[in-house]
C-alpha cells in the first residue's frame, strides 16, 4: 500500500490517522470512507471518531485497527456523526459479501457513494501484462471543487492485482500522483482531506516487481500513469460549474519548477479562467500571469504563446498575423491547449485546469444549504 496526502497543515483527522497507521508498518486490509462530513477542524474529538471508526471496522472483519485506513470528505469544522457512520457498516459489509467480486459493480458503487458536489462518478480500469501474466488495475476518485496540487484531488483510490514489492508502493504512489493528481487544479484551494492511495494485491501471480526502473517496473508505471491521469482529468472536467477543459503546457523552461510556476499562475488566475468561460480572447491576462509567476530573471522578449493552432505572441509581443477572431474561435472550443514558450531551456511541464463560470459561485455559495 502506498499513499500521498494533503500538504495542508490543517490536515483532517482521518488524514492524521492514516499517516499513523501507515507509519506503523501494518498491512492495510480495509478502507472506510464517508462523505458529507470532512472530520476536519474537529480537534481531539475528531481524532477519536476516526480511530473509533477504524476499531469498528477492524472488530467486524477480524483485523487490527492499524490495518484500517479512514477517509472523510465534506463540510469542514462539523462534528462527525459517528453513530450514523457505525450504523451503516453492517449493511456495507453485507452488500460486499453478497456480490461476486468479478461483477465489477462494487467499484462503480463506491465511486458513486463518495460523491459530494460531483455530478458523475469517476472510475476507470486498464488491463496490461507483466512478466507474461495478465494484470488489471482499477481506480475511482471524487472531487469537483477545492482542487489544487499538493494534493489535487479530494479522494483517489487505485488498486492492481499485480505483485509489487511492498517497499516500492510509497514511491509508486508519489510518482503517479506527481504526474496526475498533482497536475490538476480547479480553484487553487488545497483541501484538508486530500488523499490518494494505491494498493497491490499480488493475485495476478506475475513475478514480483522489485524495482520500478526494471522492465516490469517501467511497464507497471506506463500502464498506471494514464489511469491516474484519466481519473485526475475527470475531476477537472467535472469541476464545479466547468464548461471547458484547458491544458496549460509550458515549454523551454530552465527547469521543471519554473515551468510549473508559470503553468499554475495561468491556471489559477480568475481573470484567465473567466475569460475562457466567456470565450473572450483577452489574452494579455495570460501574459500578465506569466509575468507574476515568480521568475525574477524572465526575459519577456523571448516569450511565445500559442492558443490551440493560433500563434498569438512571438518574441514577447503580439504576432503580426494574429487576429482576435482566430483566438475567439479556439476559446469557444470545449477543450483548449495553451502553449507557453519561455525560451530559457529544455524543461516542459503540463497542468490541466478548467474555466470559471457563474455556476461555480452558485454551487459554493449554496454548498451547505
Amino acid at each position: 500500500m502506498g499513499a500521498v496526502f494533503t500538504r495542508n497543515r490543517y490536515a483532517a483527522a482521518p488524514v492524521q490517522v492514516c499517516r499513523e497507521h501507515l507509519a506503523s508498518g501494518a498491512a492495510v486490509r480495509a478502507l472506510v470512507i464517508n462523505t458529507g462530513n470532512a472530520n476536519a477542524g474537529t480537534g481531539e474529538p475528531g481524532l477519536l471518531a476516526a480511530r473509533q471508526t477504524c476499531l469498528a471496522v477492524a472488530q467486524a472483519q477480524g483485523l487490527e485497527p492499524s490495518q484500517v485506513l479512514p477517509f472523510s470528505t465534506g463540510v469542514i469544522m462539523e462534528t462527525l456523526p459517528l453513530d450514523r457512520l457505525l450504523a451503516g457498516l453492517p449493511q456495507a459489509f453485507q452488500s460486499a459479501a453478497s456480490e461476486p467480486v468479478a461483477s465489477g459493480t462494487r467499484w462503480l458503487d463506491a465511486a458513486t457513494g463518495i460523491m459530494t458536489t460531483d455530478t458523475l462518478p469517476k472510475a476507470a480500469s486498464v488491463g496490461f501484462t507483466l512478466g507474461g501474466h495478465p494484470v488489471w488495475a482499477t481506480g475511482i476518485a471524487k472531487g469537483a471543487g477545492m482542487i489544487r496540487p499538493n494534493m489535487a484531488t479530494m479522494l483517489g483510490f487505485m488498486a492492481t492485482d499485480a505483485a509489487v514489492a511492498p517497499r516500492l508502493m510509497s514511491e509508486l504512489a508519489h510518482r503517479l500522483a506527481e504526474v496526475s493528481f498533482n497536475r490538476v487544479t480547479v480553484d487553487g484551494d488545497t483541501s484538508t482531506n486530500d488523499s490518494f492511495v494505491i494498493a497491490a494485491t499480488g493475485r495476478a501471480n506475475n513475478p514480483v516487481v522489485q524495482d520500478l526502473v526494471s522492465e516490469d517496473g517501467r511497464a507497471l508505471i506506463a500502464a498506471l500513469t494514464p489511469l491516474a491521469q484519466r481519473l485526475a482529468h475527470a475531476i477537472v472536467r467535472d469541476g464545479e460549474g466547468a464548461t471547458k477543459f484547458i491544458t496549460v503546457q509550458v515549454e523551454g523552461g530552465g527547469d521543471a519548477a519554473e515551468c510549473l510556476k508559470v503553468a499554475y499562475a495561468v491556471a489559477h488566475s480568475p481573470l484567465v479562467k473567466t475569460a475562457f468561460f466567456a470565450s473572450d480572447p483577452n489574452l494579455g491576462r495570460i501574459l500578465a500571469a506569466v509575468g507574476y509567476a515568480g521568475i525574477d530573471d524572465l526575459d519577456a522578449t523571448r516569450i511565445e504563446l500559442h492558443l490551440g493552432d493560433v500563434h498569438v505572441v512571438t518574441a514577447g509581443g503580439r504576432h503580426p498575423q494574429y487576429r482576435e477572431e482566430d483566438g475567439q474561435r479556439v476559446m469557444k472550443q470545449a477543450e483548449i491547449v495553451v502553449r507557453i514558450g519561455l525560451g530559457r531551456g529544455a524543461a516542459t511541464e503540463t497542468v490541466w485546469t478548467c474555466d470559471f463560470s457563474h455556476d461555480y459561485v452558485t454551487i459554493n455559495a449554496d454548498y451547505r444549504s
